[in-house]
């Protein structure tokens, strides 16, 4: 299991990677439970690569329910330094159309229910999430994706809600006021789970429809976003098998450090079993 640099997280319609090569199934226990799966370890156009169904191999796990926290505890774990996050979104602009391919910059939380920190109980943490995807992980996605879609849009906010169901009318127009770009389940609190494991993250979003807003539309159905992450899939596969020897190479970066002026709390009051639960993050920061 040594070697693995980076990690991918499969959003709906990408449960595997059929193309890793000397694969070996791995199943983790966390100090946050258990991941969304048993973890994919193969090569991958020759890097060592960690790959996790977000909702399991069977889309068992609803967004409310992914246990992120579980997941990038075990990215870490591995050794891997990068993260790319594939997901499904719908549309809140005209110009943004099913099929397209958006590699968001921003993202707004309104998720209400979902473990958002790998800190708690005594050490207060605040990272820095001006720029909640990795400045470097995005660029090399755009620059990927330019190569294989017809449609690539650099830039744009993420709606993370907490779902599962899709959005009433009402919502969707509320939404687009607030100048919203994509809607989706899951940005977060990955976004927020990866920075704080200081670990380099990006989204590679794949539109599927328009919402609920668009009146010229059928709303956005399952049967809508299955059909079009289908036709979908095999392009975020070819980028996902282009990025990878780029982000394995990659030297340091900022999102690596996020935590060395973060942590706030002057004294801990952690006990041994909170120290050991976070060591992998905080290492001997506290001493």
């Amino acid at each position: 299991m040594t070697g693995v640099r980076v990690g991918i997280i499969g959003g709906s319609g990408l449960y595997a990677m059929s193309d890793l090569r000397d694969a070996e199934q791995v199943a983790m226990e966390t100090p946050f439970g258990d991941p969304s799966d048993v973890i994919t370890i193969g090569t991958l156009s020759g890097v060592r690569v960690a790959f996790i169904p977000r909702h399991g191999r069977r889309h068992q796990i609803m967004p409310s329910d992914v246990p992120a926290r579980a997941n990038f505890w075990a990215l870490k774990r591995l050794g891997v330094c990068s993260v790319l996050s594939v997901s499904a979104v719908g549309s809140m602009r005209e110009q943004i159309k099913p099929l397209d391919l958006v590699v968001p910059d921003q993202v707004v939380d309104h998720t209400v229910s979902r473990a958002r920190t790998f800190f708690d109980d005594g050490l207060v943490v605040h990272v820095g999430l001006a720029e909640p995807f990795c400045p470097q992980v995005r660029r090399t996605l755009v620059d990927a994706a330019g190569e294989v879609a017809p449609t690539v849009h650099d830039g744009g906010t993420y709606l993370s809600i907490e779902g599962p169901q899709f959005s009433t009318g009402a919502e969707s127009r509320v939404y687009r006021s607030w100048g919203v770009d994509v809607i989706g389940m899951t940005a977060m609190p990955e976004a927020r789970l990866a920075r704080e494991a200081e670990l380099c993250f990006g989204v590679l979003a794949l539109v599927t429809d328009y919402d609920v807003w668009h009146a010229s539309e059928a709303p956005v159905s399952v049967a809508t976003v299955v059909g079009n992450l289908r036709r979908n899939v095999d392009v975020a596969q070819t980028i996902v098998r282009s990025i990878v020897p780029v982000l394995a190479a990659r030297d340091d970066c900022s999102c690596r450090h996020a935590l060395d002026h973060a942590i706030v709390t002057s004294e801990p009051c952690l006990s041994a079993s909170q120290l050991d639960r976070l060591s992998l993050f905080i290492g001997d920061r506290l001493d």
